[in-house]
């Protein structure tokens, strides 16, 4: 009887030593594969940026070059396309996350008449189809005479939905935000510049460099606000739809790769730079506590 049970015993733990393995795995396998595939038509594009294809259109491989990156700017009207859109984005995302900044502090600090409406008002960019907002932005412009289609109402486009993604950006950082650290600077004799600029403003700063970058990853990858108020002027992405319909050179992939890289290197840099003040604020010594003060004797 005893060796039935351990030979039956035996049978099962091959099993169970795989669904155990399962188990613990599961996630971390479910994970990895989930980024392969975010991850995989990013990776297309970054090797198809070394293609040679034989003819106008980068779709199938042929060999191996590295004249796409020696010459990226080889393409008629793709130089002009990425530095306009380049300085577009970095305009819209600096003025957007001031904007914004500023916004987020009103709507989190202070009480005010509207507060709730500014609070709707702020979510509708986000919420609403970018078909519709181009649309009602090429209605504006199309009444308005101050403006005229181009750089200017590029750039008036962007800033608008840039700042909703600002302000939820910076306002998330605002809501856990120790108001006890503004008010002992205070204490100690700092103003309200000083206490803004030397206690406030480093607080934020992760979220204001979050908030300017996914306004300069936004602006540099609109297409569809862009193209209803861009008149005749071409940004990089109106320069990938308007060049699709002939041909797809192998410098549109070597520009996406060249901006993904530096997007990742930006990222890496604000992650490695988070962890660093993390550890400088963990090695800080600890206050030393204050003793109580020892009770009075009591009178013989």
């Amino acid at each position: 009887m005893t060796s039935i049970a351990v030979e039956h015993r035996e049978r099962r733990n091959p099993l169970a030593a795989v669904w155990s393995f399962v188990k613990r795995h599961v996630l971390a396998a479910y994970s990895v594969l989930f980024f392969a595939y975010l991850l995989l038509p990013i990776a297309v594009v970054i090797v198809f940026s070394f293609n040679n294809p034989p003819g106008k259109f980068n779709y199938t491989w042929n060999s191996f070059t590295w004249d796409n990156w020696r010459y990226w700017n080889g393409v008629p009207g793709i130089q002009s396309a990425v530095v306009l859109s380049l300085e577009i984005a970095l305009i819209a995302s600096l003025i957007a996350t001031a904007l914004g900044t500023l916004i987020a502090l009103a709507l989190v600090r202070y009480s005010f008449r509207g507060r709730a409406s500014t609070n709707i008002l702020i979510f509708l960019p986000l919420s609403t189809p970018e078909i519709v907002l181009g649309a009602s932005l090429l209605t504006l412009f199309l009444h308005t005479t101050a403006v005229t289609f181009g750089f200017e109402t590029i750039l008036i486009a962007h800033i608008m939905f840039c700042i909703s993604f600002a302000v939820v950006t910076v306002k998330a950082r605002l809501v856990g935000f120790d108001r006890h650290l503004e008010e002992a600077a205070m204490d100690l004799g700092a103003n309200e510049w000083v206490t803004f600029r030397k206690v406030t403003l480093p607080l934020l700063a992760p979220a204001i460099l979050s908030a300017a970058l996914l306004g300069f990853a936004l602006s540099i990858d609109d297409f569809v606000i862009t193209y209803f108020v861009s008149g005749p002027t071409q940004t990089f992405p109106l320069f990938v739809w308007g060049a699709a319909r002939v041909a797809v050179p192998p410098q549109v992939n070597v520009v996406a790769s060249a901006i993904f890289m530096v997007a990742v290197l930006v990222m890496i840099g604000n992650v490695l730079w988070g962890l660093r003040a993390r550890r400088a604020r963990e090695s800080m010594p600890a206050a030393v506590p204050i003793p109580e003060a020892l009770p009075r004797p009591e009178p013989i």
